[in-house]
């Protein structure tokens, strides 16, 4: 698959990964983005707060791959916009020579991609449809830089609450997971519905009608609906948890915000 010609970039309509940039604070959205934030904080006004942890649940892990076990090759997919700190910095930060390979299908993070490429020598770029792990995994990026024979760090950061039941997530996590080699680790963020009458269950019941009618799909899934997308790996401790309880950097001195509740995260090691 070449790269040549990234599809053009749309301004008129919003983009997921212009969103979450918004979310996080960062500079890369426009004013259509902006207002599918400023619409959600109508129902979750500490959004911007939930994308910042997010992205540091993101580093956590990151750091926990590339550190405590020992992983120098990662694939990112869904990667969105290089906001803040991001994988391959810190990755790189433990281990300068670590290789990340970020894959997305919007043309905003493929003309950032392209930077990237530019500037890190260990950092690469795909662009690709997550939803086809065929086409992921035989990208000639892919193919050239990472070796799929060694324990690869495989992200999912909130891509996969934006992939329909129709696609068969969970059958597109198992083909990922067939072509990794043992030792691999998987790591995902998803936004998380308990269902159980509660308020959290209503905010993640509206906060869905809302994304669906901005943007594209977006499904809050059951806790039992997220774990099934770790089928087949050992969960490392704590498990499948609020992304604030995944091995924080220190003591919790305020309460987390109901926003922050409605998000699962883990991590799973292939055997």
């Amino acid at each position: 698959m070449s790269d040549a010609r990234p599809p053009q970039i749309d301004t008129t309509k919003p983009s997921i990964a212009r969103v979450y940039d918004a979310f996080v604070g960062g500079k890369d959205n426009f004013e259509v983005d902006r207002e599918v934030l400023r619409q959600i904080q109508e129902l979750v006004p500490e959004a911007v707060q939930v994308g910042r942890q997010c992205r540091a649940w993101l580093i956590r892990v990151v750091r926990f791959m590339a550190g405590n076990a020992g992983v120098d090759q990662f694939l990112d997919l869904g990667s969105g916009l290089p906001t803040a700190e991001n994988t391959h910095q810190a990755a790189q930060r433990i281990n300068s020579e670590a290789t990340v390979v970020y894959v997305d299908n919007d043309p905003s993070v493929a003309a950032h991609g392209r930077a990237l490429l530019e500037e890190n020598e260990f950092t690469h770029f795909a662009v690709a449809d997550l939803r086809e792990p065929d086409e992921v995994l035989n990208h000639e990026t892919v193919r050239k830089h990472l070796d799929l024979d060694r324990p690869v760090g495989l992200i999912h950061s909130n891509t996969l609450h934006h992939v329909a039941d129709a696609d068969n997530p969970a059958g597109i996590m198992r083909s990922y997971l067939d072509a990794l080699a043992s030792g691999s680790y998987l790591a995902i963020s998803h936004l998380h519905n308990p269902a159980d009458g509660s308020s959290r269950a209503q905010l993640a019941d509206e906060s869905e009608v809302k994304f669906n009618s901005m943007m594209s799909s977006c499904f809050y899934r059951s806790r039992e609906g997220i774990q099934e997308l770790f089928t087949g790996l050992e969960m490392i401790e704590p498990g499948l948890v609020n992304l604030f309880d995944w091995w924080p950097d220190g003591p919790r001195l305020t309460e987390p915000s109901e926003g922050e509740f409605n998000l699962l995260g883990g991590v799973g090691r292939k055997p």
